[in-house]
């Protein structure tokens, strides 16, 4: 069971992320397995609320559409996932891949019950199908759905200094924005918003119609903009480097390259990188790789500066 738990969270990464993949090889291999694992928890909540297969449309007719979302509607199946997450804190056996994997996880590290039911309620924001008036609203549900794991994954890590899980939850909430300014598009023909209303407002873009054509230039602007709100996070972020395992610093210090390269590359293509999602070349992450090995080993020994006091900060 064990085996077959690793060899399910490894593909399940493999195809769902090929921007951390990269980065998840540079761990220890108990750090990976349950980076691993708990990466395959997070794909699953995220499908099963979507109607998804690792972040791909799953929604086919007829008994070929895959369980555990036949038939229910989103709120349901955010509640089972809820009631399957407590369950996996009882103690009580898991049979779903994705819930052993998160028990697993959870015991080892000690993981706050909290910590995994605040990335819950990022789900459940979608599912309310909320908007967000200004930029902290957009962070808060950031956190939701990626500072919180953050926060989880430095627990792997061996961190439990408070002041160090604010840099880990900061490079979620970069992640996130990143992940946001990439995909405004994408998720505007979903129906879906995660940029602040008041720049709706600003640049005269009504929410109802975020996906026409007419409103590309707006779009781009704001995708720049949520892109140069990243950067102080990713800044934030470094400075967390110096509490890590060399190899764990390795690969945080590389995954931090790889979303914020996505993020320079939206914010420099403009209103081309709308409609084509843009990435990182193999050949990118191997110089990326190297950069990074280079900023690990240079944050060894530092002191971190001060975090500052502007940016948005984590409920405690």
């Amino acid at each position: 069971m064990s085996e077959a738990l690793l060899d399910h969270a490894t593909q399940t990464m493999a195809v769902g992320s090929k921007s951390f993949a990269t980065a998840a090889k540079l761990f220890d291999p108990a750090t990976r397995r349950s980076a691993l694992m708990l990466y395959a928890w997070c794909r699953h909540c995220d499908d099963v609320i979507d109607g998804q297969m690792l972040g791909f449309a799953a929604d086919v007719p007829g008994d070929d559409t895959p369980e555990p979302w036949r038939g229910d509607t989103p709120a349901t199946r955010l509640e089972r996932l809820r009631e399957s997450t407590r369950l996996a804190y009882a103690d009580e056996p898991m049979t779903e891949p994705a819930f052993a994997a998160f028990q697993e996880v959870a015991r080892t590290h000690e993981i706050p019950p909290s910590q995994a039911f605040d990335h819950l309620e990022g789900y459940a924001m979608d599912v309310r199908e909320e908007t967000y008036p200004h930029l902290p609203d957009t962070l808060r549900y950031c956190y939701h759905v990626a500072g919180v794991v953050g926060l989880m994954m430095a627990r792997v890590m061996g961190v439990r200094d408070e002041a160090v899980l604010d840099r880990a939850c900061d490079l979620g909430l970069a992640f996130q924005l990143t992940n946001i300014a990439r995909d405004i598009l994408d998720d505007a023909r979903l129906g879906r918003c995660y940029l602040p209303l008041a720049w709706l407002a600003e640049f005269e873009v009504p929410l109802d119609e975020l996906a026409e054509a007419r409103h590309r230039p707006a779009l781009a602007a704001m995708a720049k903009r949520l892109v140069a709100v990243a950067e102080p996070y990713y800044d934030s972020a470094r400075e967390g480097l110096p509490a890590l395992p060399l190899r764990s610093a390795w690969a945080i210090a590389t995954a931090r390259g790889v979303y914020r390269r996505i993020g320079v590359k939206v914010s420099r293509v403009g209103e081309d990188a709308l409609e084509q999602r843009q990435g990182t070349s193999k050949a990118e992450k191997i110089g990326l790789l190297m950069q990074g090995a280079g900023v690990a080993l240079s944050a060894r020994g530092r002191r971190p500066g001060r975090r500052r006091d502007d940016l948005w900060q984590r409920p405690r």
